[in-house]
């Protein structure tokens, strides 16, 4: 077939319609993104700052807070943009370039859990031999491998998805361009488009998760031979990664494992993996981990210093 295009752009409805709603989700959004920029820029500069923060875990930690700021930044400007006007437009290019981004930057954050996932599976299970397995070399390796494949699949998503005829209706029920909405625009049999996409996105999610939630149990298994001391601290670390793999691949295999349909929950529950997961990662890295809140109290303290001079 050929590929005809008569879109130059797309209307996005947003997250909601009533006017009273979007002033209120303008504010909530615009805090959320703040925090969500500072949060994770707090942990940057504590990470690479802190000389006592200088093992993987607090490795792939900083850069897995880099991807959330992209993430998030991808989506959520243009989203509380949009709740202070009537039509919401995007360009075609725009729409493309956008889906480009959030399959990239999503699909790094899926590959870096599962690698962090690994991390704490060697220091917990094979502690002996941690430093030799995660050494920096392979630390960096992980971390270049989780985006070439980020970029290699959202290249396949992109390509596919561009490529499509667009010709008729240009309204996206969504507040940014997806695989799921778009596919729906497109004139012409995407059933085996969404196929692929299934067993792209659908099946990275599904199975980093399941390679992540078999870690895990095998961790809690294994903590059963250490001291009272080591196995509270482990579950704590384990617990704040868990949470993470809960909020962020839920909602991923719930959109994207299933055919090519869309339904008006979809944008609610793409909050969860664009804006709320990316909101939470400082807290809940934070809020139970010791030796980051001690790292963050030496920040502030030197800083004081500093300003006092």
């Amino acid at each position: 077939m050929e590929n005809t295009n008569n879109v130059s752009e797309f209307i996005l409805l947003g997250l909601t319609q009533n006017r009273n709603l979007q002033k209120a989700s303008f504010v909530l959004f615009l805090v959320f993104y703040s925090v969500i920029v500072l949060g994770n820029l707090l942990i940057i500069t504590t990470v690479k700052s802190s000389p006592h923060l200088n093992s993987p875990m607090y490795f792939f930690l900083g850069y897995l807070s880099f991807v959330d700021i992209c993430y998030s930044s991808v989506t959520a400007p243009k989203l509380i943009g949009d709740f202070l006007v009537e039509k919401k437009t995007i360009s075609f290019i725009g729409c493309i370039v956008q889906l480009f981004a959030v399959h990239f930057f999503g699909c790094t954050e899926i590959f870096l859990l599962t690698v962090m996932a690994y991390d704490r599976y060697i220091a917990i299970c094979k502690p002996l031999h941690y430093t030799t397995i995660m050494n920096k070399t392979v630390c960096s390796w992980m971390v270049a491998a989780s985006w070439l494949g980020a970029f290699v699949h959202s290249m396949v998503q992109t390509l596919l998805t561009a490529h499509l005829p667009f010709c008729g209706p240009n309204e996206i029920d969504h507040y940014f361009c997806d695989v799921h909405p778009l596919l729906k625009l497109a004139c012409a049999d995407t059933y085996i488009v969404g196929l692929i996409v299934i067993a792209n996105t659908g099946m990275i999610s599904l199975s980093c998760f399941i390679v992540l939630t078999v870690s895990y149990i095998v961790i809690l298994v294994s903590l059963r031979t250490h001291s009272s001391e080591g196995r509270m601290k482990a579950l704590s670390t384990c617990a704040s990664h868990i949470t993470v793999v809960i909020l962020f691949f839920g909602p991923c295999i719930f959109i994207y494992m299933r055919p090519s349909t869309t339904f008006s929950e979809d944008k609610s529950v793409a909050v969860f993996y664009t804006i709320i997961t990316p909101m939470l990662n400082p807290l809940i890295y934070t809020l139970r981990n010791q030796e980051v809140k001690n790292a963050m109290r030496m920040l502030w303290r030197k800083k004081g210093l500093l300003s006092r001079k």
